[in-house]
């Protein structure tokens, strides 16, 4: 193709940070997966977080086929992810800004509008020749290899803007970054700040951020001391140890070994020859909030799906499926989640000191207090103490 193809051969090559990065990328879109799919719950934060994700996994691949050679064999999608320099930034802003305010505005997209100009401007490299996109790989990751005669048709770079990539793209991450910070700042000194998820949610926003923080610290280093894209890899290791770190988090706060499983488990839609109307699905959804909000079911002693359908007088089969499909929960999901909740106020309010662990676990509905952390924990990403302590100031 490029009267090189020896060369090609002998250039594919797949290291250990080339393994560890490739399994990544299968991490990345896994999480992305998830996160989309539970943005039908009416939390905007995880589409921003699931698109962050999938940004990165991109560029994950990108960086896999630089590496290992193989960029070579599919010269027609090289650089293909260099537009999401300008993405990240918004997306980790968005992320923060609608985990604080969940409502999604029509402005959002305004924040991709430089995004969307540098992709337009990238076709001045994506209608390339192969021949200038080979040139261009050895360029960015083995300057010492000759290139081959290759004549661009027209400028890959009229206006200069790819040499600045760089800098714009530190630059902008850079102000993201800040705005983000700033108004996790902001929204901790709001008087009633403590009952947005509570200081332990912006503290995981917080820390979501200074992730970025590093990584930006590391494109500069490595841009400064490799010089063109030689030290990517470093940038590539770090998000991909932040994809396993997000995924132990996600298994370690699932219900999945609440109850048991068969083997193997194929996901299926088991409500699918349901007769049950939405008519009925909302008068049964309301008796079971008006039984949580109003008379603390979640306290009671007895608190089971089969003793909770005799309460309200419906199929235990129909109260379930109105569970899973419109709260998007199973039954000790939601029995957990209300009772964290009470919990919560519980810590949070006038008489918090007066109470101990142990009675507030009793009165929310818990028989010890091992399992009333550790449910606090999983729901919070805090101990019942440390939540008490973190709203002391407030």
């Amino acid at each position: 193709m490029l009267h090189c193809s020896s060369f090609m051969r002998e250039a594919i090559h797949i290291g250990v940070f080339d393994a560890i990065i490739f399994l990544g990328v299968f991490q990345g879109l896994l999480l992305t997966f998830f996160f989309l799919r539970n943005t039908s719950k009416g939390k905007t934060a995880y589409l921003y977080q699931g698109l962050l994700l999938m940004a990165f996994s991109l560029a994950l691949t990108e960086e896999f086929l630089n590496n290992t050679g193989y960029i070579v064999r599919a010269l027609a999608i090289s650089n293909f992810a260099e537009p999401l320099n300008l993405a990240y930034g918004p997306l980790l802003y968005l992320y923060v800004a609608r985990s604080i305010r969940s409502q999604k505005e029509k402005k959002d997209i305004l924040h991709f509008l430089l995004f969307f100009l540098y992709l337009l401007y990238m076709g001045f490299f994506f209608f390339q020749p192969e021949a200038v996109k080979y040139n261009a790989f050895l360029h960015s990751k083995h300057p010492n290899l000759p290139s081959i005669p290759a004549e661009p048709p027209f400028s890959e770079d009229p206006l200069g803007i790819r040499r600045l990539i760089n800098p714009i793209t530190a630059l902008h991450v850079g102000t993201y970054l800040t705005a983000a910070l700033l108004l996790i700042r902001k929204t901790q000194k709001q008087k009633g700040s403590a009952k947005f998820e509570q200081r332990g949610h912006l503290q995981r926003l917080r820390q979501s951020s200074i992730h970025f923080l590093i990584i930006i610290a590391l494109f500069v280093f490595t841009k400064i001391y490799f010089g063109r894209d030689l030290g990517d890899y470093f940038i590539a290791t770090y998000i991909t140890v932040m994809f396993y770190t997000t995924l132990f988090q996600v298994m370690w706060r699932s219900h999945y070994f609440e109850s048991p499983h068969p083997f193997l488990e194929v996901p299926a839609n088991k409500y699918k020859k349901s007769s049950l109307t939405n008519d009925r699905k909302e008068e049964i959804l309301s008796a079971i909030i008006r039984q949580m909000d109003e008379h603390h079911y979640y306290t009671h002693p007895l608190a089971s799906l089969n003793h909770l359908a005799s309460t309200i007088q419906k199929p235990v089969h129909h109260v379930s499926q109105v569970i899973n499909e419109k709260m998007q929960k199973s039954f000790f999901e939601m029995l957990a989640h209300y009772r964290i909740e009470a919990a919560k106020k519980m810590l949070e309010g006038k008489d918090k000191s007066r109470f101990t662990i142990e009675e507030i676990a009793e009165n929310v509905g818990y028989n010890s207090k091992s399992s009333f952390n550790t449910a606090f924990k999983k729901l919070t990403g805090l101990t019942p103490s440390q939540y008490r302590k973190n709203n002391a100031s407030f």
